[in-house]
């Protein structure tokens, strides 16, 4: 599938290497760039339904525990999704698994226009949580295979901005298109887009070696990690590595806290300050812009800290340490006295969580060699979308008999600072996974 190896001049390895090797070229921001745009499409598609909740519970007449089971199985689909397409990338590679994850997802998103019942958005959501779920695992395997060490926490800390910034057009293009077209339309332009990208992606991609426009420079620079080492690690193997579970348990933690933001903000707002889908676009345009700055400075810190000579070891768990003391005020989120406090608490939680995850990402190319990457991104990505499900229960269960958010922001602000300690116990120096 993939096209002849182009010639190229040696490569440079060794301990040093990175730091001797100069760039010539930018080709890798390019594929960056294409992966930045592929997780704000995702992030449309996949905040669409929380932007129109409000709207759809009136017209369609659903309850607290209908919404929540629409999540729960666009989340269960997700996790068994991400659990195959992280085995995928590393069979397929990023050019082929992501093509495939991207038209199952597009597809699934505009066929939600034609849904009219609980039970039809249940389905088409269940197959759009089975196509997002090939995002994360292809963009970090595209990053391992494009960018040396000291660089992929920016490189995933600017393509995960992504996430952000679709969910910031989300609830500035969703009240246009329902006023003018009607809420199906929404979900057709957003499944749309997808079709387009996928266009650009295929004629573009290529790994390193087989891109004729990539220099010597440039490819020297990439490869200028020291060579993987020989040696096998099937994917069962995966399963008894440390390693493995210091990366699968800081997902199952922290992952269900993104999703309870990404798909309940919107009601957040609505029944706390009576907002309606005409009005909660500013705060939510708001949070969702900090969250991107929160998500380039985290991978930029860590990059920063490693380029000065601190180990990748210090440089990754500094950086999500302040990111986890960040997230600890935003249960005072509840009793702020403005709308615009709230937005600043949660904003502040929200882009700690998106820094967090630049470099939580980061963590299975640190610690396995670059053909086990996809594996594990997708063992940790499923036991994040199980945590995400277990949240979407525990939210539907909360709202329907408290009404309150307290349980919910109460439990985000502890997560991931229990995250880190297990991280840190599992993986105290994040060394290289021991290969059969």
């Amino acid at each position: 599938m993939a096209e002849a190896s182009v010639d190229r001049a040696p490569t440079t390895t060794g301990s040093d290497a990175t730091q001797t090797v100069k760039p010539g070229g930018r080709l890798r921001w390019t594929i960056c760039g294409l992966l930045f745009f592929a997780t704000t499409i995702n992030y449309i598609d996949r905040q669409m339904i929380s932007v129109l909740k409000p709207t759809l519970e009136t017209e369609l007449g659903w309850s607290e525990t209908d919404y929540a089971d629409i999540v729960f199985w666009f989340q269960a689909a997700y996790a068994l999704g991400y659990f195959a397409f992280g085995r995928l990338m590393d069979r397929l590679g990023a050019r082929f698994g992501y093509s495939l994850a991207a038209a199952i997802w597009g597809i699934a998103a505009m066929c939600t226009g034609f849904a009219r019942t609980a039970a039809d958005f249940m389905l088409a959501r269940a197959a759009l949580g089975l196509g997002e779920s090939g995002n994360f695992p292809a963009g970090i395997k595209a990053v391992a295979e494009w960018f040396p060490k000291k660089e992929r926490a920016f490189a995933i800390g600017i393509f995960n901005a992504g996430a952000n910034v679709g969910a910031i057009v989300t609830p500035i293009i969703a009240p246009i298109l329902v006023y003018h077209y009607g809420w199906p339309t929404a979900f057709y332009v957003s499944g749309g887009l997808v079709l387009v990208w996928l266009a650009l992606w295929l004629s573009v991609y290529r790994r390193p070696r087989e891109h004729k426009r990539l220099s010597a420079s440039e490819l020297a620079y990439i490869e200028s990690d020291p060579a993987d080492a020989p040696g096998r690690m099937p994917w069962l193997s995966l399963l008894g590595k440390r390693q493995t579970w210091a990366y699968a348990i800081g997902k199952f933690l922290t992952d269900p806290i993104w999703w309870m933001f990404l798909f309940w903000l919107p009601d957040f707002f609505a029944k706390q300050y009576n907002l309606d889908l005409m009005s909660f676009g500013p705060p939510l345009v708001a949070i969702y812009i900090i969250s991107d700055l929160g998500s380039i400075a985290g991978g930029w810190l860590s990059s920063r800290l490693i380029k000065k000579g601190w180990s990748v070891n210090a440089g990754r768990k500094t950086a999500m340490l302040i990111c986890a003391l960040c997230v600890l005020p935003v249960f005072l989120a509840i009793h702020a006295d403005s709308l615009w406090a709230a937005v600043a608490i949660i904003g502040l939680a929200t882009a700690a969580h998106q820094g967090w995850s630049a470099n939580l990402y980061t963590l299975p190319s640190d610690m396995f060699p670059r053909r086990a990457v996809g594996s594990v991104v997708g063992i940790g990505g499923t036991l994040g979308a199980i945590g995400g499900m277990f949240m979407a229960k525990f939210a539907g269960w909360v709202l329907e008999t408290t009404g309150s958010y307290m349980p919910m922001f109460i439990l985000a602000g502890s997560a991931y600072l229990l995250a880190l300690g297990i991280i840190h116990l599992l993986a105290p120096r994040l060394s290289q996974a021991e290969q059969d």
